[in-house]
């Protein structure tokens, strides 16, 4: 190395050091989707959906400020023909809602009284999320591109669970289905409760507390985390319509809390829920992708016995598991992200982040999908602030295969700032496409890659430096003469990727050394 000749050379050594201390926590968020809810028997969507769907937007945790709210209503015209309109209820576009959630009340309540079965009502409320153009506010983007819960009570129960056979029919997986107190009537044609093979979790919530007649009674679903309600005196007169009552009491914790007329008082917090259901509040809709509670939990919070909630969690490993129902047809037209987990939540920028994403594709394993990987500030994944970290092809799986792929991203510290970022996958064939956000936040913090420095000069009887880093990085620059004893200059954050650094020039020294020092 060799020293400083005079105070217009250029500096002769750069020496660099760097160190950064971890923290914060994880911020608990779930992806953007689509929750589907609907009626049964002479019902409609004012009475008791609108209100649940609100409530849905102010459940603790709810993943953003907004949301989009559509009523989709199915009617029949005078050739008996059935006719599927959209009404836009409230919210924000669905393009740019900080959350990406989009709320859909499913009508039929003209038909709901009538002998009319279940089955047309299902297909044309699974062409509905299946269909480019129903909602223009949408810009081409069908609603089942997003991960889709289907909620149905009595006959809707009947609805949800075949629009899941018909979707499936186009290979489109459902991840989540919920049924209250479900009575399909076969004397009007409706299908049976089936939980079919492209539904991830199912939870089913009935009691038989009624008179069979005028008060219907619900049933236990296979494949379903059933929870069986035996104790509802108070709300409605009718224990059919309190289970409604009873899920929308795991979504708002008011108490007393009042719906259509029906109160859930403290006596109903007390009495209609177990102790680990926590009067409510960890149970029902803690299961869905907003509540994010544990689908794979082993606990039965009924009571021993009585049911654990990984009943309704399908196995991913097996084609047809024991709590499903082989799909009648597939065709899959559609490529499935099933599950994504990260496998860090806390890590500097330009260090790997191992994944893992279940997926579903294609009728055999000749064709590929694309798959890419974002960091997203929200979490609507149609608003184009989101932040590309990985594509890679992947194999087809077929539609008897569910594949595994693990692998791992490194976000540029170069182009990613420090921050907390939501993670999701987006798998394309090339025609059709579905997202899937990982649940959590990753939080990155400043990159622990070295500074650089580079020589600028002497002026003004200064010696000036430009450090090149990351933005978020706090760089201490220390001067030394002999590599042993170091002086601070300066500390500075980055907020861009470079800083200019000033060291006033000594008299009578005849060489000085520089290095950065990354500082947490």
């Amino acid at each position: 190395m060799n020293p400083l000749p005079s105070r217009r050379s250029a500096l002769p050594l750069v020496l660099l050091a760097a160190s950064l201390v971890l923290s914060g926590a994880p911020t608990r968020v779930r992806g953007a989707g689509v929750t589907l809810i609907t009626h049964g028997f002479n019902s409609d969507v004012t009475s008791w959906i609108i209100p649940m769907a609100d409530a849905m937007t102010r459940y603790p945790g709810f993943p953003g400020t907004n949301s989009s709210c559509y009523e989709i209503s199915i009617t029949q015209n005078g050739q008996g023909q059935y006719v599927t309109t959209q009404t836009f209820l409230a919210g924000t576009s669905p393009l740019t809602s900080d959350s990406g959630e989009i709320f859909i009340k499913l009508d039929w309540s003209t038909l709901s009284s009538g002998s009319v079965s279940t089955l047309p009502i299902a297909n044309a409320a699974a062409a509905a999320l299946l269909s480019t153009n129903l909602i223009p506010a949408l810009g081409g983007h069908a609603l089942a591109e997003l991960p889709l819960h289907l909620a149905g009570h009595s006959r809707g129960g009947s609805v949800v669970t075949e629009m899941t056979r018909i979707l499936g029919a186009q290979g489109i997986w459902v991840d989540h289905v919920t049924t209250l107190d479900p009575h399909p009537v076969s004397g009007f044609g409706d299908p049976a409760m089936k939980n079919y093979a492209n539904i991830l979790f199912a939870d089913n919530y009935w009691q038989n507390l009624g008179d069979g007649l005028f008060v219907p009674n619900g049933q236990p679903i296979t494949g379903a985390y059933n929870r069986q309600l035996t104790n509802l005196n108070g709300g409605y007169s009718s224990s059919h319509s309190d289970v409604h009552l009873w899920y929308h009491g795991t979504i708002d914790f008011t108490t007393p809390l009042t719906v259509d007329g029906a109160t859930i008082s403290n006596s109903e917090r007390t009495n209609w829920w177990t102790t680990a259901e926590q009067r409510g509040t960890n149970t029902g809709f803690r299961y869905t992708l907003i509540g994010g509670g544990d689908r794979l939990s082993s606990a039965q919070p009924g009571g021993a016995g009585l049911g654990r909630i990984s009943d309704g969690y399908r196995d991913l490993s097996v084609s047809t598991p024991t709590n499903r129902i082989a799909l009648p047809t597939n065709n899959a037209a559609w490529p499935n992200a099933i599950r994504l987990n990260l496998g860090a939540t806390n890590t500097p920028a330009g260090a790997a982040i191992p994944f893992s994403l279940y997926h579903q594709s294609g009728s055999n394993q000749t064709a590929s999908v694309d798959l890419r990987l974002f960091l997203d500030a929200d979490l609507n994944p149609y608003d184009t602030n989101e932040i590309q970290v990985l594509q890679t092809a992947l194999a087809g799986t077929g539609t008897n295969t569910v594949a595994s792929t693990n692998g791992s991203f490194q976000p540029d510290p170069a182009v990613v700032s420090p921050g907390i970022y939501r993670v999701f996958a987006r798998l394309t064939d090339g025609t059709r496409t579905r997202y899937l956000y990982a649940p959590g936040s990753l939080t990155l913090t400043a990159s622990t890659l070295p500074p650089r420095l580079t020589a600028l000069g002497v002026t003004d009887s200064q010696f000036n430096l430009l450090v090149h880093g990351y933005v978020g990085q706090r760089i201490v620059m220390e001067a030394s003469t002999n590599l042993l004893s170091w002086t601070s200059i300066t500390t500075n954050t980055l907020s861009t990727g470079s800083l200019q650094v000033s060291d006033a020039l000594v008299a009578g020294q005849t060489r000085r050394f520089y290095r950065g020092v990354l500082k947490p």
